[in-house]
């Protein structure tokens, strides 16, 4: 399977990263193919609500930033992988951009499993982020394969590795 990663941390380094990756090792040595892109690095404007994209542009948004590089990876990935910390209790503004942008595409229409990667500094603080990823995947018609939570105790620990790794078992 083609999977794709969306990674909304701006730190290279840090929790949200370690996730992503642990998901792509695992994902690998099962014989998937891997594309992690970390959309915190990208330029990726909001959806300008334009509807050029249901009207002239057949499907194509009218904007040209970084997100032009996501749509192709988007129409071959079989799986959806969206990583992100939380900020105040929601999914942070790095991948909010590149969700709103599907828009365009309305269903990335390939896709047919997702999964959730989150880490935070507090626990209990994830409802809002995956009521929305909940939201997404049933509009979308995703088959959700699970999420992994992680707060500062269960950062970079074998437990939380485990999880993710458990993930994999469900594609």
């Amino acid at each position: 399977m083609r999977i794709l990663i969306l990674q909304s941390s701006p730190r290279a380094k840090g929790n949200t990263a370690w996730m992503a990756e642990e998901y792509k090792n695992a994902a690998e040595a099962a014989g998937h193919d891997v594309t992690i892109v970390n959309v915190a690095k990208k330029r990726i404007n909001g959806c300008l609500a334009c509807e050029y994209c249901h009207t002239k542009g057949n499907g194509a948004c009218i904007q040209k930033d970084d997100m032009q590089e996501i749509y192709p990876l988007l129409s071959e990935a079989d799986v959806l992988v969206l990583a992100s910390p939380i900020y105040y209790f929601s999914l942070n503004s790095q991948i909010q951009a590149p969700i709103h942008r599907f828009y365009a595409v309305m269903k990335p229409s390939h896709i047919k499993k997702s999964a959730l990667l989150l880490s935070s500094h507090s626990p209990n603080v994830y409802d809002a982020a995956i009521c929305e990823y909940k939201l997404i995947a049933g509009f979308c018609g995703y088959e959700d394969t699970g999420i992994v939570t992680a707060c500062m105790e269960e950062q970079k620990t074998e437990e939380t590795k485990q999880k993710i790794h458990e993930l994999i078992n469900k594609l």
